[in-house]
């Protein structure tokens, strides 16, 4: 006949340990209750991971390779936007590139999907239009080309052999326009594909959180 057993196996639920067989005695319901808290617990690293990325973002928010220094700049780069601030980065991409916050939050989270690539590319063409000396401009030309551009860069964005082409030739005598039309092509890209996907996040989500009003009435 079918036999019981009194204490069945399980796989542990945790690479730091096994599980308990009195938990599982319980049944189902208590193995995915297991699951749960540890999918509670996963989403809670993630959100640490986030937020640890997100500080150092905003501790270098200024112009690329160049860190903002003195206590009260850092003060101000550290204030969290209220929900309903976060709120209005949904409405359209460049409200969330215009916000210091949000561009960091953008960043971090794109650095959890390793595709960092493309705000930081985008970021240094917006350094890159900037700058007025020629001699500089010729540096940074250079230095975005073998970065982000030449076949095998470290971190070479997805732009077609066309433009890369074009890039090539424009930067022989660099002017302000040299990195337009890749600009353009990676910001449809981001605004296509990574922004719906930064709003989705249970990053942006936990900014968008409103806190909880107490119910219960206090005494006055």
């Amino acid at each position: 006949g079918l036999r019981l057993s009194p204490t069945p196996r399980c796989r542990p639920s945790s690479p730091r340990g096994g599980c308990k067989p009195r938990a599982f005695a319980l049944g189902f319901a208590i193995g995915n209750s297991v699951v749960c808290a540890s999918a509670g617990k996963n989403k809670w690293k993630r959100l640490k991971d986030w937020k640890t990325r997100l500080s150092y973002f905003l501790q270098n928010s200024s112009s690329p390779g160049k860190p903002k220094t003195g206590k009260k700049s850092k003060q101000q780069t550290f204030i969290k936007p209220s929900p309903e601030e976060a709120e209005l980065w949904s409405e359209a991409f460049d409200e969330l590139l215009a916000s210091k916050y949000g561009l960091a939050a953008f960043r971090a989270f794109l650095k959890s999907e390793f595709c960092e690539e493309n705000i930081e590319f985008w970021l240094a063409c917006e350094d890159f239009k900037k700058t007025k000396s020629p001699q500089k401009l010729s540096s940074k030309a250079r230095k975005i080309y073998t970065d982000f551009i030449e076949k095998e860069a470290p971190k070479e964005i997805n732009i077609d052999f066309q433009t890369k082409t074009l890039i090539a030739q424009n930067i022989q005598e660099a002017t302000s326009g040299c990195f337009t039309t890749a600009q353009k092509r990676v910001y449809s890209l981001m605004e296509n594909n990574s922004y719906p996907r930064f709003l989705e996040s249970e990053f942006y989500q936990d900014l968008c959180k409103k806190p909880q009003i107490p119910t219960e009435p206090h005494a006055t």
